[in-house]
């Protein structure tokens, strides 16, 4: 069983230093919040969950745990499997290179964490 530690422990790391900003700049959240609610939900093209694959697929190569560890969390929400997580993860290997053949499995182990969590699959923590 595999170890996970890209998922839930990058986020509960980040909870309280997420908290402590919030507080200090609680408009510029407010708009964040907005901005990350409507840029997620369905359009005419796009469903949820792909959209979320797309910012798993960004988050890699901006080389960003929390963005990665986030977006997994909402791609399995939202309903993606991990051959569609795996497929998006294979484009940033052509547009990220070296750099994202070390991010990508980061963000599987991310993705698979949730998944198994989400579907009752016994995990190592």
């Amino acid at each position: 069983m595999t170890e996970h530690r890209h998922g839930k422990t990058v986020l509960d790391d980040l909870n309280p230093l997420t908290r402590n900003l919030r507080h200090a700049i609680p408009d510029v959240y407010t708009g964040f919040r907005e901005l990350h609610h409507a840029a997620f939900a369905p359009g005419e093209g796009l469903d949820t969950a792909t959209k979320e694959l797309i910012a798993v697929a960004i988050a890699v190569i901006e080389q960003c745990d929390g963005c990665i560890a986030s977006h997994s969390r909402g791609a399995v929400r939202a309903g993606a499997t991990k051959e569609q997580c795996a497929d998006a993860l294979a484009v940033t290997f052509l547009m990220g290179g070296g750099p994202a053949s070390i991010y990508a499995p980061r963000a599987y182990d991310a993705f698979c964490e949730f998944y198994d969590t989400e579907h009752g699959v016994s995990v190592t923590a």
